[in-house]
């Protein structure tokens, strides 16, 4: 599902038309025909006006996905500031060599297994 659809989605569940979501966005009506027509998407100087008008986050509207409802969509990407500590530890990871991360890979399932309640190591 792509911006648009879940544009389409949400206006028929707040039974808001086209014709109202236009007004209320300032977005044109053949604008918004379009995206349905030939399933594209809106610029992205519209999707702050578009997450008000439908009281959706920008989060929802772009990856179907909210933290406030929990994941509706398992998403397979996350967006991560490199100089945070995580983002660090994926640089030096992809700066290893492939045995070493396998071998990191091995110590990080160990250390997860041993962190699960009822393990007594």
């Amino acid at each position: 599902m792509n911006i648009s659809d879940r544009i389409f989605e949400k206006m028929n569940e707040i039974q808001m038309s086209q014709k109202e979501f236009s007004e209320k966005t300032g977005i044109l009506q053949s604008t918004i025909s379009e995206w349905k027509k030939r399933h594209t998407n809106p610029s992205s100087d519209k999707i702050m006006i578009i997450c008000s008008v439908l009281g959706v986050t920008p989060e929802w509207l772009l990856s179907g996905t909210d933290t406030e409802e929990g994941y509706r969509n398992r998403i397979d990407w996350f967006v991560i500031n490199r100089d945070s500590e995580v983002g660090q530890i994926i640089e030096a990871y992809s700066q290893m060599d492939p045995k070493l991360r396998q071998r990191l890979m091995g110590y990080l399932e160990a250390l997860n297994e041993s962190g699960k309640p009822g393990d007594e190591r």
